[in-house]
């Protein structure tokens, strides 16, 4: 095994003896998280021989120094007291609690599983692998409902492969989760450029915004990012905020990657003075929004177009919802068409998320300035579902089977070379354009005018044309697990919209 999976393995070894006591997988990684947090810390001030940015009295010795129920109580006093801290400190134990009850098991797991290894001494990419592993294997337990703040590793690494972030680009991702849109992207600058020290210092803190709503994932995230060396010490170099993305505008950034959440419309229950609820749709009015919506997808789309920069460019997960709803759906997509260029869609396939029966597709667009004429000219859509059998276990999606997409994205011959240095072949100023311009169709790859999509029922942009083989020929039906699994998708999808449409009726 590598250092990371050593680790990751010790590690998740020992939350086997805590789930004994009803700690769930998320429990274990954000009482990890508190807890490798106070050790770094100390570590770090004996290192540079320096105070330690943790208070004296709430920091690591003080932790060590105590035992059985004394230990507990301190504890629970240590993330109580720094969760009302400013800066990275707040960040990290905001609204913390203890969840290990046995004080004999927490002293395990400071003495002999904490406190054992010297953290700063380990690579960024050694500790920050294995802290990844941790939370790749808190998404794979689906029923403690983890997996919602996990995209696929793989098409992350293509989606930030063909959007190609550049040396001093803001990049931003409005609904974070645990931060892997963000560590891609820092991933790819550095091995793709050679970064002089201003820009590794601006790496480190001014380049990644992240933004999330719940306060639990938020520490994960910024858990994660300090651990690949990215954030401060300073309110100024928090790399990731909790607060909710459609409240308002919070900036604006070159580069926005995102998955947003996938949930229900926003509603609200209200009760009457007779005590009798009702159900109001939570509808999101900004008047930098195209429409008034309670769908989260739809507002996520609208956000992130007023969030980038002027030639920014996006790249967002969306559920199929999006591309054919009606009313806001439509006008969303018609205006979306004509103030950006809506240059790609790739169509993903089905059994690649945590979540049952969610059928997705990555959006990529780039604003541009204001004029008469629409900017989309064509958009080129990549079916990667046709025929396409994926499951999270058995036949899980690797980076290889994106490998064509990012082949037909850059016109084939402009990917990024296997060296890791990328080839420029369009605009020196633009580099992630390279070749663009060129594409060809293909089987998998076709071309759409924007004439023919304004033209489309609702400016549906759903659209498919390959056949399925299934449907052809009896022997090409995939396994009869595969096609059980793919009807309870279906099923789950069908129950879940359902169950929206029973919700807003309410």
């Amino acid at each position: 095994m590598t250092a990371p999976q050593q680790l990751v393995q010790k590690l998740w070894n020992y939350c086997n003896i805590l789930r004994d006591d009803g700690l769930s997988y998320g429990d274990y990684v954000e009482q990890l998280t508190f807890l490798l947090f106070l050790k770094m810390a100390e570590e770090q001030a004996q290192l540079h021989k320096k105070p330690s940015s943790v208070p004296k009295g709430y920091d690591w010795p003080s932790l060590l120094a105590k035992d059985g129920e004394e230990l507990e109580a301190h504890y629970r006093h240590v993330l109580d007291t720094l969760g009302k801290k400013p800066g990275m400190l707040g960040l990290i134990f905001r609204k913390a609690q203890n969840k290990i009850q046995d004080p004999a098991k927490l002293r395990r797991l400071i003495v002999d599983l904490i406190d054992k290894e010297q953290w700063t001494s380990l690579s960024a990419d050694v500790k920050g692998d294995a802290y990844e592993g941790l939370l790749q294997k808190n998404a794979e337990d689906v029923k403690g409902g983890a997996g919602q703040y996990f995209t696929p590793r793989a098409l992350i690494s293509a989606m930030v492969e063909v959007i190609a972030p550049q040396p001093g680009e803001s990049i931003c991702d409005p609904a974070c989760g645990t931060g892997g849109f963000l560590l891609a992207a820092h991933d790819f600058l550095a091995k793709h450029n050679e970064l002089d020290r201003a820009q590794k210092k601006k790496l480190k803190a001014g380049t990644f915004y992240g933004i999330e709503l719940v306060d639990s994932v938020t520490r994960l995230c910024a858990m994660n990012l300090l651990l690949h060396g990215i954030g401060g010490e300073s309110e100024e170099d928090l790399p990731v905020t909790t607060k909710d993305a459609l409240a308002g505008k919070h900036g604006e950034y070159e580069v926005v990657l995102a998955n947003p959440p996938f949930g229900k419309k926003s509603s609200v229950t209200i009760v009457n003075e007779a005590g009798e609820s009702s159900k109001e749709s939570l509808i999101i009015n900004r008047d930098d929004f195209w429409a008034s919506t309670s769908n989260k997808q739809l507002n996520f789309l609208q956000h992130i177009f007023t969030i980038l920069k002027q030639h920014g460019r996006a790249a967002v997960v969306l559920p199929d919802n999006v591309l054919f709803e009606g009313g806001a759906g439509e006008t969303i997509r018609r205006e979306l068409l004509k103030q950006a260029d809506v240059h790609t869609l790739l169509r993903l396939p089905t059994g690649i998320f945590y979540a049952q029966g969610v059928k997705a597709n990555v959006l990529f667009f780039d604003r541009k300035p204001a004029q008469e004429k629409p900017w989309t000219q064509k958009l080129w859509i990549y079916d990667l579902r046709t025929n396409q059998h994926f499951t999270l276990k058995e036949n899980t999606l690797q980076r290889s089977d994106l490998d064509d997409f990012v082949a037909c994205y850059f016109g084939r011959d402009a990917a990024p070379s296997a060296s890791g240095k990328s080839k420029t072949a369009g605009s020196a100023s633009q580099p992630y354009l390279r070749n663009r311009h060129e594409r060809k169709e293909t089987e998998q790859f076709k071309a759409f005018g924007y004439d023919e999509l304004a033209k489309r029922d609702k400016a549906n942009l759903d659209i498919f044309w390959l056949k399925d083989d299934a449907l052809e020929e009896s022997a090409n039906l995939p396994a009869p697990e595969v096609i059980a699994a793919d009807i309870a998708a279906d099923l789950a999808a069908a129950l879940e919209q359902f169950n929206t449409i029973a919700e807003d009726l309410k």
